[in-house]
């Protein structure tokens, strides 16, 4: 009989002492059990003791977590976290450096768990910490042992991080600066720093007010990825916590320090392999960095501002080669025409005045952006794509300057511009630390992409957002890839042609679970019947209207026809000779010749059919071997046929003559899995 569900068998540790087996009732107070596993052993003052898990944590069990005790657990009993908090809070100010060191080893070790963590702040010991940390005496593995269990406290949040001095911040900032610091000293250095701005607005300002982007590049390009996952960590955080009207200026910094080269020679392109934490780090500066395209995204173009019109000018100058005409040049209507033709020509919505197209937010004039730096960046690709669409019928025409403002709108969806950073997402994308105006030539190869895509499918301005979808599965599926570089990327579009994007959703509905799933089974099983019966009787009614076809011997062809068709009955074909051809469907009572069905015995193919043996042109004509096909009712009499075109014969005639014999044979049953096996590699249905 199984033991009660609160009856908990476990064994427990004492240093010196053989483990005991104990049944726990987790009903009980963990005071009393701890009372009874003392009062085994002979000790007295169970209330300086505790049970701890038995593995590498050494967590603490208390009323909270008790339930998590399974079955064949070890636990250990210890002393309590007060009594372990006042040893080591005792301990790690020991005046021998040898036993100090002990003592904030064990002090980083047991600072993980919580329970502890609350009674040695409750000693003050963070403040202890500090004043450690201050003072500077200590160096080597006693600072490093120290700054490691100052983060584990603090990782508890138990304390608020706006409580530090700024000397504290200084010294911590110092261990960052120094050109030659102790590895593990400058990993939790970087870890602290990262925590204050992160935590506090106040401490961000401090922190920034101590350390510069300059003196963190160094540590990019070492060797070691944990120390470059810590530093680009907290330059994401003074990039996070930076006010907005100070982002853009770090960001030109960022750029004069050529951080982007750095992280993709020393980090991206290294040959060690990038761990999940510095994947995440990778995506949050690529987040932050398409952020800073926010304030153009939501900015609205106004018509009436001269400097932003001059930019459409510009567009307008480029693709035509045509300088602005001076306002006493020509007639007002006519500049006003030419304008207007050339602004329809470059795709706008508002042929008149195509600054009301940025007027809609997003994507605002980030797309106007994206188009000018098109032009300037990628002459030959602008221009091609504006003279190519001004050139096609008006049904045909894909308009740049639409798809561009909708073009860009999709891309800043897809790298989410304006959104926080996820906690938990890794998705950074290697080729977008490839160029410096990454964002623009991301668009440059995706309007060359929209442009093809609108070719292959033949598209019209009704067809518009449906090629835009198909655009955006493009670009997602490339991405998916994780392109290094933008011309991988670019490569990875091409092979996306539209045709091939309808075969990987044909193959992808194909492949879903719902359509193995048991309802859809069960529901193709009921209904496979009726289908089959209704696909069959349609085709035994094609056979029964019947076909003409040409009469053709071997010297020369004649205007002479003959017709075949199966009776009403399905027992006999009727057959006869033509005069002409005929304009419905003839009668079988008015065709002389008739073969019963029961009398076929065989039907060929091609090159074996006896009329294609025959000496003479039609043997040396693949074509005609190809549309040909007999029936054998005797040993040796043949019905041959020549069928009007290979859709005839392989989709139509020769199937269904077969399914005629082999179901007068053999009935239903051959009838279905002969469809199966044969006639679906024929027709589409």
């Amino acid at each position: 009989m199984p033991p009660p569900a609160d009856i908990v068998k476990v064994a427990i540790e004492w240093p010196g002492a053989f483990p005991k087996l104990m049944e726990i009732d987790q009903k009980k107070p963990l005071s009393a059990i701890i009372k009874e596993v003392c009062e085994g052993w002979s000790l007295g003052s169970h209330e300086n003791f505790a049970l701890q898990i038995a593995d590498s944590t050494n967590f603490y069990i208390t009323e909270k977590n008790r339930n998590d005790i399974k079955n064949g657990s070890i636990l250990r009993l210890t002393t309590s976290p007060y009594q372990t908090a006042v040893q080591l809070h005792e301990r790690i100010q020991s005046s021998s450096m040898d036993a100090k060191l002990e003592a904030l080893k064990d002090l980083a070790n047991a600072s993980r768990d919580i329970t502890f963590a609350q009674e040695f702040i409750n000693l003050d010991g963070i403040s202890l910490l500090t004043q450690m940390v201050e003072s500077g005496t200590d160096f080597g593995d006693l600072l490093s042992f120290t700054l490691t269990a100052f983060v584990e406290l603090m990782d508890h949040g138990i304390v608020s991080w706006d409580t530090f001095s700024v000397a504290f911040i200084k010294k911590i900032a110092g261990y960052v600066n120094k050109s030659a610091m102790d590895i593990a000293v400058l990993q939790r250095s970087l870890a602290i720093l990262e925590s204050m701005v992160l935590n506090s607005q106040d401490l961000y300002h401090k922190v920034a007010q101590e350390i510069t982007i300059g003196q963190l590049i160094p540590h990019l390009q070492g060797t070691d990825q944990d120390i470059q996952t810590y530093t680009i960590a907290v330059i994401n955080a003074l990039f996070l916590k930076a006010p907005e009207e100070k982002r853009q200026d770090m960001a030109h910094i960022l750029a004069q320090k050529q951080l982007r080269s750095i992280i993709l020679s020393n980090v991206i392109r290294s040959p060690t392999p990038i761990n999940d934490e510095m994947a995440h780090q990778l995506y949050v500066l690529q987040v932050l960095t398409f952020n800073l395209l926010e304030d153009r995204m939501m900015t609205k173009m106004d018509p009436q501002d001269q400097a932003q019109r001059d930019i459409i000018f510009e567009l307008r100058r480029i693709a035509f080669d045509v300088e602005c005409e001076p306002n006493n040049g020509g007639s007002t209507e006519k500049r006003k025409s030419m304008y207007t033709r050339d602004y329809k020509k470059l795709g706008f919505i508002n042929h008149v005045n195509p600054a009301v197209d940025f007027t809609q937010i997003p994507p605002g004039m980030l797309a106007l952006d994206n188009m000018l730096y098109l032009a300037r960046h990628h002459q030959d690709a602008y221009i091609r794509i504006v003279l190519e669409n001004s050139s096609r019928e008006d049904k045909h025409e894909c308009p740049f300057g639409r798809s561009s403002i909708e073009l860009t709108k999709m891309l800043c969806e897809i790298l989410k511009v304006g959104e926080l950073p996820s906690e938990n997402c890794h998705d950074f994308h290697p080729m977008f630390f490839t160029h410096d105006r990454s964002f623009e030539e991301f668009f440059c190869i995706c309007i060359q992409l929209l442009n093809k895509t609108w070719k292959e499918m033949r598209a019209t301005s009704e067809d518009f957002n449906k090629v835009m979808q198909v655009v955006r599965e493009q670009i997602m599926r490339a991405l998916t890839l994780k392109p290094n570089s933008l011309d991988q990327f670019k490569s990875r579009l091409q092979n996306l042609s539209y045709t091939e994007i309808l075969k990987i959703r044909q193959s992808e509905r194909m492949n879903q679970e719902d359509f193995q799933s048991r309802p859809i089974l069960e529901l193709r099983e009921k209904i496979q019947p009726e289908i089959m019966e209704l696909i069959k009787q349609q085709r035994l009614n094609r056979l029964c209207e019947g076909t003409c076809f040409r009469k053709i011997s071997s010297r020369r062809r004649q205007d002479k026809f003959w017709y075949c068709r199966l009776s009403p009955n399905h027992k006999v074909l009727h057959y006869g000779d033509l005069e002409e051809s005929p304009q419905g469907e003839v009668p079988h009572d008015s065709l002389q010749d008739k073969l019963p069905v029961a009398d076929i015995k065989a039907v060929i193919t091609g090159k074996d059919c006896p009329h294609m043996k025959e000496k003479g042109a039609l043997k040396q004509n693949k074509e005609v071997l190809e549309l040909a096909f007999s029936v054998l009712y005797e040993s040796d009499e043949y019905l041959n046929f020549i069928a009007p075109d290979k859709h005839e014969v392989s989709q139509q005639l020769l199937p269904l003559v077969v399914f005629t014999v082999l179901t007068f044979y053999f009935g239903d049953f051959f009838f279905f899995f002969f469809f199966l096996s044969f006639f679906s590699a024929l027709l589409p249905f």
